[in-house]
């Protein structure tokens, strides 16, 4: 039997939150879901992630909790990334960095999944490079588990083929996060690796890449700080069902998921 993973895109703010919580347990049963990972870092306000934050979508189902570039806006997190090692933070942060970059999780079925979070740095930050801490992070994992799983935290979508490519056959799945549109060219690459350059966001549709659209608006108008606010309305939830042999590995299926909530 394959091991299924569903993987949930950047969760922005309260709506984003209300939309797992209403539409997680019925994804898991349709798709017989084994393991649930969720980008978190835009899940308290729109900006960062708290630990009571992060224990509702515990809560809700999500079983690990990934994140890129955002996680470090709350202060909570300082503290809470350190001691929750189900919330992953980019490998490539620098040595000291709080928290972890990789683990690997059990499912109730007693399958190893693991699960690595890289961040990008073609318009980002200046980091260590990603390729490079796939692999030192890969030499362990694979001694561990053949199902590993990838989110790449990036801006450029060549840099997310690049790593596709990189890691094809070394990896079960790797799926971009950060830009929050969703990508249409989900696919199975020749050496067993499922990719998707990226999974979308879940929270207000009615916005500009899930903050309210009257703010993004003014913000590029007028070139001014301004106070963006979560958006509220036309929720719905992006993301990717992938479906992985046990042994070895290889990714069989990957499956688009947009769910839009009425």
């Amino acid at each position: 039997m394959p091991v299924k993973i569903l993987f949930i895109g950047d969760i922005i703010g309260k709506p984003g939150r209300q939309v797992v919580s209403r539409e997680l347990h019925r994804l898991v049963d349709r798709y017989l879901v084994d393991v649930v990972i969720a980008n978190g870092e835009n899940a308290a306000g729109g900006f960062g992630l708290t630990e009571e934050t992060a224990k509702d979508l515990f809560a809700c189902g999500v079983n690990l909790l990934t994140s890129g570039n955002h996680i470090w806006d709350k202060k909570d997190a300082f503290e809470f990334i350190g001691r929750e090692k189900r919330l992953l933070r980019p490998a490539n942060y620098p040595d000291g960095t709080p928290g972890n970059g990789s683990t690997v999780f059990k499912t109730a079925g007693g399958i190893k999944v693991g699960v690595l979070n890289l961040e990008g740095r073609v318009f980002m930050n200046n980091l260590e490079c990603p390729f490079r801490v796939a692999d030192r992070e890969l030499a362990w994992l694979r001694e561990e588990t053949p199902i590993i799983f990838v989110d790449f935290h990036a801006e450029a979508t060549s840099e997310k083929m690049a790593l596709g490519w990189y890691l094809n056959g070394r990896v079960s799945a790797v799926v971009g996060t950060h830009t929050h549109v969703q990508t249409a060219d989900e696919r199975i690459l020749p050496g067993g690796t499922a990719y998707m350059t990226d999974a979308g966001m879940t929270g207000g549709f009615d916005s500009v890449i899930g903050i309210r659209k009257e703010e993004a608006i003014e913000k590029f108008l007028s070139q001014l700080p301004i106070r963006f606010e979560v958006a509220k309305n036309d929720i719905g939830l992006n993301g990717a069902v992938i479906e992985v042999e046990e042994k070895g590995g290889r990714a069989v299926r990957i499956e688009r998921i947009s769910v839009v909530c009425t």
